[in-house]
């Protein structure tokens, strides 16, 4: 029997089966219905019927007649089973052979492996990191100042870091208070942390990047998300490992839900609003450095004029000008509102 592709499995799918069906219904149909005959309508998926032994000619040759499926299936079905399971063999066996070349990679000098600094386009980014993530021996550092937003890739984002935590590795991730708020990021969280990685939540602004056993960095370009910067000196990856510990140690843990931890959250997110309006930034700007929406940024705001009472923003500022407010998390509730 000739190999069968997807253009044959279409035609059985469209035409073929409800051939097939009126044969079985009506005992078997005429060989001289114009609908079979060459240039019929349904002639090549009689011929598909025919090749795969689904249908004879009876033996006065008057009638094409339906034969029992069971037999053929398991002519057709199990050698495609067999070519799968084949070809899945082999594209495992070619998996491992690369991955001990991109080890090999990785561990070469930087003159060799590209230098010190690699500019990977968009399309290449994503396998980059796969890769990356898949080699990983000991560690992976993140740092995702967005929640997560894409909600068709999360399956297979959960999928590689799952498989990272439970070959041993550890992962430690750095998102913004902000993100407790949505939902894909929480799935993801509950499915990583079930796993032993630690999640933990920032109040200020921090770029994207992520830390491969303490040995490549990839940061965002500078002039486009199009562009990541991959970073393997060895110097620089330190210091961008020293930026993420500090940023750890103040961070507050995302599966954390005492009483204490989320008053903290929502007065150090009140602070750094504060800071947005007295550093006078614009509204996107300040929403996208709290990680939040600008509608949730102008709550924010209508918060901070009931609590000062204040009508219009240019009030807000001169109350907040004239308390002396600075923005800091320990001055916060410490203020004293006066009237003017």
């Amino acid at each position: 029997m000739e190999s069968l592709g997807p253009d044959d499995r279409a035609l059985f799918e469209s035409a073929g089966t409800a051939l097939y069906e009126e044969m079985v219904t009506a005992s078997g149909i005429s060989t001289e219905d114009r609908r079979l005959v060459p240039g019929g309508d349904l002639h090549p998926a009689l011929e598909l019927l025919r090749s795969l032994g689904l249908v004879r000619m009876s033996s006065d040759s008057a009638r094409w007649e339906a034969q029992d499926p069971a037999i053929v299936q398991s002519r057709v079905v199990s050698p495609l089973g067999q070519e799968g399971a084949r070809l899945l063999s082999e594209s495992s066996q070619w998996a491992t052979a690369f991955g001990a070349l991109s080890h090999a990679w990785r561990r070469a000098p930087q003159e060799i492996a590209g230098g010190p600094f690699t500019y990977l386009p968009l399309e290449e980014i994503d396998p980059f990191i796969a890769s990356l993530v898949a080699d990983c021996e000991e560690e992976v550092l993140t740092a995702q100042p967005q929640a997560i937003r894409d909600t068709k890739a999360l399956p297979h984002v959960v999928l590689r870091d799952t498989a990272l935590l439970e070959r041993g590795a550890r992962m430690r991730t750095l998102y913004q208070h902000s993100a407790r708020r949505n939902n894909s990021t929480r799935e993801y969280v509950a499915e990583i942390t079930a796993r032993g990685g630690e999640v933990r939540t920032l109040d200020e602004f921090f770029n994207r990047m992520i830390v491969v056993d303490r040995r490549t960095a990839i940061l965002p370009s500078k002039e486009t998300h199009r562009i990541a910067l991959v970073v393997r000196e060895p110097s620089v990856v330190a210091y961008l490992v020293d930026v993420f510990e500090r940023s750890w140690e103040r961070g507050r843990p995302f599966t954390s839900s005492e009483a204490s931890v989320m008053r903290d959250i929502a007065s150090e997110q009140r602070s750094m609003t504060l800071r947005m309006l007295i550093e006078g930034h614009s509204d996107p700007v300040s929403a996208k450095r709290l990680g939040v929406s600008p509608r949730t940024y102008a709550g924010y705001i209508a918060d901070l004029k009931e609590e000062f009472e204040a009508e219009t923003r240019f009030q807000l500022g001169y109350r907040i000008g004239r308390l002396g407010i600075t923005g800091t998390d320990d001055e916060d509730g410490d203020e004293e509102i006066t009237a003017d």
